[in-house]
């Protein structure tokens, strides 16, 4: 018996590598494609500098920035299939009509993401750029070095595209019963503090301001999560009927 509970252990582990595989392999083929648009990739990504002169002064700088960012694009890139690939290795646990609701979800995934690093590259990049690169110009002349300006820039654009799936992540665990709009709802309060903290680390300035455009923008989506969950729970019934009653 417990030779069959081994031989599940290590099956699952060689579908996990078999899987992790995978995604590498796409990364490694996004990454790749990605080096062809390196430069329309550095021309979007510098246009929030305003024109100011990028710099690199170590010798082996550029090349890293080059790699940074060719490597961050496949990442994006390869995300939807990586995605895919981790709820297949989890769809077993899953019911068959919460299989369908993954392959429905996974668009939303993708656009919610894409959206959030629109809103990043337009309405935070661009304010919080041009406060460091304006403060203290009286004092010395800013020679800002293109690993450090990238560094920062992709930076942003992650976190906020990963923090705009929220939505999605939460109406798909109220699909399961896994949390209620009630709960969500009770841990109103916390949210928005934990939504001052994140802006605080995100933004890359002190100036409150920036970090206002960041946490209203966690809040509005906090609410539009518990809007969504009320939703999702008054339109279809729980698929799942857990052993002890959801979280409340």
């Amino acid at each position: 018996m417990s030779g069959e509970k081994k031989l599940t252990i290590l099956g699952h582990f060689a579908e996990l590598r078999g899987r992790l595989l995978k995604c590498l392999l796409a990364v490694v083929l996004t990454t790749t494609v990605s080096f062809i648009f390196a430069r329309q990739i550095f021309q979007i990504l510098i246009l929030p500098a305003g024109g100011a002169d990028l710099i690199f002064v170590e010798m082996t700088e550029m090349v890293g920035t080059y790699m940074k960012v060719c490597l961050t694009t496949g990442v994006i890139m390869a995300m939807p299939y990586i995605t895919f690939q981790l709820l297949m290795f989890v769809s077993p646990a899953l019911t068959r009509r919460e299989k369908k609701y993954v392959h429905v979800i996974l668009p939303c995934v993708g656009l919610m993401f894409i959206a959030g690093v629109i809103f990043g590259y337009f309405v935070l990049v661009p304010p919080g750029i041009r406060f460091l690169t304006t403060f203290g110009t009286d004092i010395a002349t800013p020679q800002i070095r293109i690993g450090n300006y990238i560094s920062l820039v992709t930076r942003l654009l992650l976190a906020i595209g990963f923090v705009f799936e929220m939505p999605v992540v939460t109406s798909f665990l109220t699909r399961i019963g896994v949390i209620t709009p009630r709960w969500l709802a009770g841990k109103r309060k916390p949210a928005v503090i934990l939504a001052l903290v994140l802006a605080a680390i995100i933004t890359p300035t002190f100036d409150p301001v920036n970090q206002l455009l960041v946490a209203v923008p966690l809040i509005v989506l906090y609410e539009l999560s518990i809007w969504l969950a009320r939703l999702v729970q008054r339109r279809a019934a729980p698929l799942v009927m857990p052993v002890s009653s959801p979280v409340s």
